[in-house]
């Protein structure tokens, strides 16, 4: 009987999405741009905490934002109400951003009036984390409502990340949420990790989140 070849596709996949998304970090370094991946789950209140981000920083940088969704353009009009500059990237039906789609986002956006670009990824804590978009930090927004066992659950995103925002503190007295148990389930998978939690809606935590990326921005750029 003849031997079966196997073809790791995945793998290969994989590999070429590493060597675009290297590609791209080395061209934002040159051109003295900073990417950041933000990522969640849907509800999370990744709109919000960009949005009050975005508040903080604007005097500061010049940013673009680039809104990933599936279908709708909701919330790329949030952030276009804002005053910066803004383009949705519709993924025709696909739960993530590689490395290809986020350097045609870059394009489309225009980053040569730009220091800080930020990719508000998919909602989903799954397919973003398996794909390099080229990003020079990836961040993650947990919220308390979602429980403190997600690290456990969905280990990758919180492997690949710099950052892990929990937000919406402001409600951990109605919810089963150990803020203690989360940092240590958290750091298990990445001892790295920064964590901030947040609230967006009254903006406690929020200076201290602002800080690091400012100063993440600063180096970069500089």
């Amino acid at each position: 009987m003849e031997k079966v070849r196997i073809i790791e596709v995945k793998e290969s996949i994989f590999a070429d999405n590493d060597r675009e998304a290297e590609r791209i970090r080395l061209q934002l370094k040159q051109e003295k741009k900073f990417l950041l991946n933000l990522m969640s789950s849907p509800g999370s209140g990744k709109t919000t905490t960009l949005i009050r981000t975005i508040e903080a920083l604007k005097d500061e940088f010049r940013i673009g934002v680039m809104e990933a969704d599936i279908e709708s353009s909701v919330d790329a009009e949030k952030i276009a109400a804002t005053g910066v500059k803004t383009i949705q990237i519709h993924t025709g039906g696909m739960c993530h951003l590689d490395a290809g789609m986020t350097e045609q986002g870059l394009k489309e956006l225009g980053t040569e009036d730009l220091d800080l670009v930020i990719l508000e990824n998919v909602g989903n804590l799954v397919c973003p984390a398996e794909f390099d978009t080229g990003a020079v930090k990836n961040a993650m927004i947990l919220s308390v409502p979602e429980g403190h066992d997600k690290p456990l659950k969905y280990p990758l995103i919180f492997t690949v990340c710099d950052v892990l925002i929990i937000n919406k503190i402001d409600v951990l007295p109605y919810f089963d949420f150990d803020l203690e148990k989360v940092r240590e389930y958290a750091q298990m998978r990445n001892p790295n990790l920064k964590i901030f939690p947040v609230s967006a809606k009254t903006g406690e935590g929020m200076d201290d989140w602002n800080s690091w990326l400012r100063q993440q921005v600063n180096d970069w750029i500089q």
